[in-house]
């Protein structure tokens, strides 16, 4: 299946190439939503415009739905307005306001002019909170169910409206001022009795989102409870929306893309690899490289206040990568896995001290393994002085490292930063210094220098 598939997309890449737009046209036909936006995300936007002109119309929309919000707007820069405002005017209002946040303002503002007045008011609603709020990413296509009419009732009229909601699975019961007050779900209404109403089978304790909560912690509320869906409250605890857990998972893999791409000291890209401009590459990885440059001059001042020592025991520089590399080793995997917790609730603030002392103990046990191994071998070429040096500073480099791996998301969460910028790239520049201090300190006291 997965060779036919790539047999399609090596045929139709022969037949635009050729400008054998019926032949494109059938070729296209064949392939999936998902596999033509794969194809799409590794042309130029100026082909991506091509073969989206050949595509019927239910096709063209659930290929627009699935692209990623930046690769939107730049297909809607090379596309007719006629074609752009048909498939806007499709798009659910949460959608629409994800690709309205990535196209100029004179764009977005003559699509929104475009709108019905009823559309234009659901898309409005979902503008009005925050960037990165879970009322941005909602959908404000819900209709509510009262608790005192009959579960019979209600079938009926979740019905009728069924093709106007985001989701019928987790429908938010209401009272009189729109306070929600409970959940219910199409099967708790099917199985219902005739004499039932919608509260006697509704769910109470329930999940609701504020609107100025954090998408990404409402995203991990949602699926760590297992939630199909999440009413979005205002602060008077009125439904405004609701949140599906599709949108949940979609927000998730931009955090992990996000986070992967800021440990690694780079900022992420917003579209796919081959389509972004070297020039917009190498922004994503300057800034970090400048940032990391001016931190390893610390290393550099640190190598100079022991240049004594090094002309002493000129040995002792061999050893130098190992020793910080090993730090930052084991740095990176504390913060890492750190972060990890504090994304997904699983720690939080105050639990410092149960961490710090966590990473100590592991550290010291990493240390004492590592620096075990390295005085073995160590002491089988450099003899035991030498060995002696290396192994104590792999122990105390190791504990020094797991706990400042593991405050320093801490600390970056308290100063609302995101513990993924702080962590791995200063973690690296902090420990090759710290290291270092340790490594020539313990050579002076054991080697007597």
């Amino acid at each position: 299946m997965v060779s036919h598939s790539l047999d399609l997309e090596h045929g139709l890449d022969a037949a635009l190439y050729a400008d054998d737009l019926p032949r494109a046209q059938q070729l296209a036909s064949e392939l999936s939503a998902s596999s033509l936006v794969a194809w799409m995300r590794r042309e130029p936007a100026t082909r991506q415009a091509v073969l989206y002109r050949l595509l019927p119309k239910d096709r063209a929309l659930e290929v627009f739905e699935t692209l990623p919000p930046t690769a939107a707007a730049e297909l809607v820069r090379h596309l007719g307005d006629e074609q752009v405002t048909g498939v806007f005017a499709a798009l659910d209002p949460d959608d629409r306001v994800r690709l309205l946040d990535e196209l100029p303002a004179g764009v977005a503002t003559r699509l929104l002019a475009a709108l019905s007045g009823d559309e234009k008011d659901l898309t409005t609603i979902v503008m009005g909170y925050p960037a990165h709020s879970v009322g941005r990413r909602m959908s404000p296509e819900v209709h509510p169910l009262r608790g005192d009419l009959l579960a019979s009732t209600g079938l009926e009229r979740v019905r009728s409206w069924m093709d106007e909601v985001e989701t019928v699975y987790t429908i938010p019961v209401v009272d009189d001022e729109r306070r929600v007050v409970a959940v219910v779900g199409l099967r708790d209404l099917m199985r219902a009795r005739a004499d039932q109403t919608v509260a006697d089978v509704a769910h109470v304790p329930f999940d609701v989102a504020p609107a100025s909560e954090s998408a990404e912690e409402a995203a991990r509320r949602c699926t760590s409870a297992g939630r199909l869906a999440l009413p979005v409250v205002d602060s008077e605890d009125r439904l405004v929306g609701i949140f599906t857990v599709d949108d949940a998972l979609r927000i998730l893999a931009e955090a992990e893309r996000e986070d992967q791409a800021r440990q690694g000291g780079t900022e992420p890209l917003r579209s796919s690899y081959l389509t972004t401009p070297i020039s917009r590459l190498v922004r994503t990885r300057v800034v970090w490289l400048l940032v990391l440059s001016i931190g390893a001059t610390l290393t550099v001042r640190v190598l100079e206040g022991f240049e004594a020592t090094l002309d002493q025991m000129v040995v002792l520089s061999v050893f130098i990568p190992l020793l910080i590399g090993t730090g930052g080793n084991t740095g990176n995997q504390a913060a890492t896995t750190v972060t990890r917790a504090l994304a997904t609730g699983e720690v939080r603030g105050g639990d410092l001290f149960r961490i710090l002392g966590r990473e100590a103990v592991v550290g010291l046990s990493l240390g004492l393994i590592l620096g075990g191994v390295g005085f073995s071998v160590v002491a089988l070429v450099y003899g035991l002085d030498i060995a002696q040096v290396i192994g104590l500073t792999l122990v105390l480099i190791c504990t020094l490292a797991a706990v400042v791996g593991g405050v320093i998301p801490l600390a970056a969460k308290a100063v609302r930063a995101d513990p993924a910028v702080f962590s791995n790239p200063f973690i690296s520049t902090l420990l090759d210094a710290s290291g270092l201090i340790i490594y020539f300190l313990i050579a002076r006291w054991l080697l007597g220098l």
